[in-house]
């Protein structure tokens, strides 16, 4: 349906101008504001036309389709490739430094940045952090990237600032669960309790999306096989695999069962609930460890 054409000029004599171009006369307004507007200034709509700036205003307070976390649609994941990158370049800086692929935990630099409890409670506490950009050899590096790489889905679904909390959170808490339930002189690194946290995610948004109970079982299935693996294969840490499962979920949850009116103030409130239990668990340990070598 096009705009209907314009009288002949020589009936146009008292007729409005078009309010975008002053030189032109016209019979024709817009059905939203009423204003007069030439046919190159009129768009169809539902019922009549719209002048373009009604309609051009009409798209600014559209709301935009969004997940059930509040993120936008679809989003193109960025985070994902970049925190791949960067577990890259740590693992090839550290296997450069110590001049060895296959065996780059010998650098002093991967030391200095792995988590080893009596460092960090003797106030070394970027090691909770670094860590976890920090990996065992190739093999450990591939096995985290690709598991990284195949939950990048969760980003899409929590959009990057949620995507990225959440990556962080359960990182910290795979630094958790070892640091406080297990030996003080085990040196820990590798980006899994963040994977586990996105897991343990994704299970909850396959249950808050009512996904087919196949793909429950198939995440479960995923899931039971990585535990499996991790109690299997020697200096494994299942304590770092099951503290960022139980972040990630805990953070996912807030996320995306967050009622609309109220998402925000659930979120943050979510985030800042587990961000204080995480800080409370390194608090205790850390003043227990620090008595152990006092009394030692």
């Amino acid at each position: 349906m096009t705009p209907p054409h314009q009288p002949d000029p020589g009936t146009q004599a008292g007729l409005p101008a078009c309010v975008r171009h002053p030189d032109r006369l016209t019979g024709l307004s817009c059905t939203r504001c009423g204003r007069p507007a030439c046919p190159e200034c009129l768009v169809d709509a539902a019922v009549g036309f719209h002048c373009v700036d009604c309609v051009n205003a009409g798209r600014k307070v559209q709301r935009r389709a969004t997940t059930v976390a509040g993120a936008p649609l679809n989003e193109k994941p960025l985070l994902v490739p970049v925190l791949i990158a960067v577990n890259v370049l740590m693992f090839a800086i550290t296997a450069l430094l110590a001049q060895d692929p296959i065996n780059n935990d010998r650098s002093a630099l991967f030391h200095e940045l792995s988590e080893y409890p009596p460092l960090v409670a003797n106030g070394e506490w970027w090691r909770v952090l670094t860590s976890g950009f920090l990996h065992f050899g190739p093999i450990h590096l591939l096995v985290n990237m690709v598991a990284l790489w195949f939950l990048r889905d969760m980003e899409l679904l929590l959009g990057r600032g949620r995507f990225a909390i959440v990556y962080l959170l359960s990182l910290l808490g795979g630094s958790a669960a070892p640091y406080v339930f297990g030996e003080l002189n085990v040196e820990g690194a590798g980006a899994s309790g963040a994977i586990y946290g996105l897991l343990g995610g994704l299970i909850v948004a396959v249950l808050r999306l009512k996904q087919d109970k196949h793909v429950l079982m198939n995440v479960l299935g995923v899931l039971a096989l990585n535990l499996a693996i991790s109690v299997s294969f020697p200096g494994v840490s299942l304590l770092a695999h099951l503290g960022g499962l139980v972040v990630g979920a805990a953070v996912t949850f807030g996320m995306i069962y967050a009622p609309p009116a109220q998402r925000r103030t659930w979120q943050i409130g979510t985030v800042v609930l587990v961000t204080a239990a995480l800080v409370g668990l390194f608090a205790i340990r850390t003043s227990q460890i620090v008595d152990m070598f006092v009394v030692g």
